[in-house]
């Protein structure tokens, strides 16, 4: 059986509000939970993907000042 988790991921948030994926999202860092991180994975590539250059600098740089 092949199953795509990004697919998956997908289609479990299709057509949910903006404050359904808030609040997924919120939850995943609260619980501490590492099970949730493919799909923060799958949102962080959605999000880059779309960004242009400049918002792609700006991610880059939240990222780079985060981890120093």
């Amino acid at each position: 059986m092949n199953v795509s988790i990004k697919n998956h991921i997908m289609n479990n948030f299709k057509g949910a509000s903006k404050n359904d994926i808030k609040e997924s999202i919120i939850s995943s860092f609260n619980d501490k939970d590492e099970i949730t991180l493919p799909g923060l994975g799958v949102f962080f590539g959605i999000v880059w993907n779309k960004s242009s250059d400049e918002e792609q600098n700006r991610i880059l740089d939240i990222l780079k000042d985060s981890l120093n």
